[in-house]
């Protein structure tokens, strides 16, 4: 079996991982990534700028296409209606808050931002509420890595020995957890379009 230096690649490509999976819904990502905090192989200030700026930025994209195509490109994500739905009662009722909020709520970090960019919430507002929730959302994310890493080490002592185990065990738990999220979506969706009263249904 072909040792792998698990280490020195966290160490080599840990940042421009860090900055690809915030662009998305990176808390998988993010988890890891605190993990490797813990373990001492990346820096917990750098981490936090890049995981931030790759949020602020995936999601004022998100926006931008939100303000400029509106429902028309919302009418194309059948199944993101559920959580289209959602973000637009959480606009409704807390429309500064819903640009911080959404970031939190799983399976919404595309069409959140979508949402709210077709709403009246000017840019500048919004930039300064993305980037206050992309730190937040960033430094939970780091730091449920660090704390799990923390409660490993004190259940099982060092951790030096089973350091690849611990990684890959937390990522493929995070792929079954994201792909089971993301079946349970398209179920809802598939309900809901078929509870639909016809074709030409407004998405609000």
């Amino acid at each position: 079996m072909m040792h792998v230096d698990l280490p020195a690649l966290i160490e080599a490509y840990g940042y421009p991982a860090t900055f690809a999976g915030a662009l998305f819904e990176g808390e998988t990502v993010l988890t890891l990534a605190g993990l490797a905090v813990h373990r001492g192989h990346l820096s917990f200030p750098l981490l936090w700028i890049i995981a931030a700026c790759a949020a602020t930025l995936g999601d004022a994209v998100y926006f931008a296409i939100g303000r400029r195509y509106g429902a028309t490109v919302l009418s194309r994500w059948p199944t993101f209606k559920p959580a289209i739905d959602r973000v637009h009662r959480l606009i409704d009722r807390m429309p500064a808050l819903s640009v911080i909020a959404v970031r939190f709520l799983y399976g919404m970090r595309i069409a959140g931002p979508v949402v709210i960019g077709s709403s009246n919430l000017s840019w500048p507002r919004y930039l300064a509420l993305n980037i206050t929730g992309s730190l937040l959302w960033s430094a939970c994310w780091i730091g449920a890595g660090y704390a799990l890493g923390a409660a490993a080490e004190q259940a099982l002592g060092n951790l030096a020995k089973i350091e690849r185990e611990l990684f890959f065990g937390v990522l493929i738990f995070g792929v079954i957890v994201v792909v089971a999220i993301r079946l349970h979506a398209r179920a809802v969706a598939k309900r809901s379009s078929m509870d639909a009263p016809g074709p030409n249904v407004n998405i609000r």
